[in-house]
């Protein structure tokens, strides 16, 4: 059964930069993950199901618009979780709108935890890197049009591999 996730990738060449980091501080699983927003975790789905997946993803696409989004400094979700991020100034809201109508349908999955859009950039290290990762990245800041999101398929060789990206509608 493959292994699936929806998100927001960050385009270049602010992708690149925060995988570089992620890299840097040692966190091993960057270079299989690309640079994202998360929109609904890893699930497992049948093959048979990733036709009704994709229908489901098209119509979500079909009736929400592109808006932006502004990435500024860091936050953490220490002490539950060993994950340090970067935090959304703004789209947190259009996120939150994308990722629950997405999680409808064959999508339809309950959270372990409150949804909270956000880019990972150190997770599960000791907390001297997620410290790090938390200060060095205090002042990075990017902002970009979120105009598609993307199914991506987990390879257990290459890590996780867009398949298929779903356009947002334009603003009139």
């Amino acid at each position: 059964m493959p292994t699936i996730g929806v998100a927001v990738a960050i385009p270049e060449p602010w992708a690149t930069e925060l995988q570089d980091y992620r890299t840097s501080v040692g966190d091993l699983t960057a270079p299989q993950i690309p640079t994202h927003i998360t929109l609904i975790p890893p699930i497992e789905v049948g093959d048979s199901q990733l036709g009704d997946v994709e229908e489901h993803l098209e119509g979500v696409a079909a009736q929400m618009d592109v808006f932006p989004i502004h990435l500024r400094g860091t936050g953490t979700f220490r002490p539950v979780s060993p994950v340090v991020f970067v935090t959304l100034a703004e789209g947190i809201s259009k996120c939150e709108m994308l990722a629950a109508a997405v999680r409808r349908g064959p999508l339809a999955v309950e959270l372990h935890f409150p949804y909270h859009p956000h880019v990972t950039i150190a997770h599960h290290l000791a907390d001297a890197q997620l410290d790090q990762a938390f200060t060095e990245l205090a002042d990075f800041e990017c902002a970009f049009q979120a105009n598609a999101f993307s199914l991506y398929v987990h390879d257990t060789d290459a890590g996780w591999q867009a398949t298929r990206e779903f356009a947002l509608q334009p603003i009139p």
